[in-house]
């Protein structure tokens, strides 16, 4: 979708100023925030590209407005209201109904190995790729309303298979609860003329990497 966090490309934002020497977290309410959404996303009610989806979601007077964490717990609110963990009521008034503990809580004991495992999103295919590397491709000129990793900067434009990765969920089924649907992912390198035009910076590339379904042949 062309939400607010699409941003490739706009202007009036701004340049990117990345800050030397950035800690990890500005603020102690940061680091709770990050600890939150991870273990409400411990339960299992969502997948990863839901709560993406999510903070996509958020309106764009709300998102612009918001640091990165509160866009995190902006999202989560959504979330634990969707799935019914707490009620809009308990939202608005700060103040939790008695409820007993779910079971797949997650405890302080077992973060440490949770978050070694991790969530491996690649997945094995029966289907041969339909690109090679080497081979130029063009990216749909598609906007979805619902969630995708197509860029809209980059729908309807030209590039290169760079590599092929196998396959990954498709986080365009899996943030709708449609299931995995697993895909072939490339890293497909775009020239920026291509893409910015005459006021693009000379020798730059873009490398995006796009699933199978995103890219058509030229």
């Amino acid at each position: 979708m062309n939400g607010p966090h699409d941003l490739g490309g706009k202007m009036g934002f701004g340049p990117v100023l990345p800050e030397a020497d950035e800690p990890w977290f500005h603020a102690p309410w940061e680091a709770r925030a990050l600890g939150v959404v991870l273990a409400c996303g411990a339960l299992g009610r969502w997948t990863l590209d839901e709560s993406r989806h999510a903070r996509e979601c958020l309106p764009p007077a709300t998102y612009y407005a918001a640091s990165y964490y509160e866009i995190w717990i902006r999202a989560l609110e959504v979330l634990l209201t969707r799935h019914g963990l707490i009620t809009p009521a308990e939202l608005a008034t700060g103040t939790a109904l008695e409820r007993p503990a779910d079971a797949r809580r997650l405890g302080a004991e077992r973060v440490p190995a949770v978050l070694a495992r991790g969530t491996p999103c690649d997945r094995p295919l029966s289907e041969p790729p339909r690109f090679a590397t080497g081979q130029r491709v063009r990216a749909k000129n598609a906007h979805p309303r619902g969630h995708t990793r197509l860029p809209i900067y980059l729908a309807g434009k030209e590039g290169v298979i760079e590599s092929d990765h196998g396959g990954f969920v498709l986080p365009d089924a899996n943030a709708h609860g449609k299931g995995e649907v697993p895909e072939r992912l490339y890293t497909v390198v775009f020239d920026a003329a291509d893409v910015w035009g005459a006021d693009s910076e000379p020798g730059l590339t873009i490398s995006a990497d796009l699933w199978e379904g995103y890219l058509d042949r030229l």
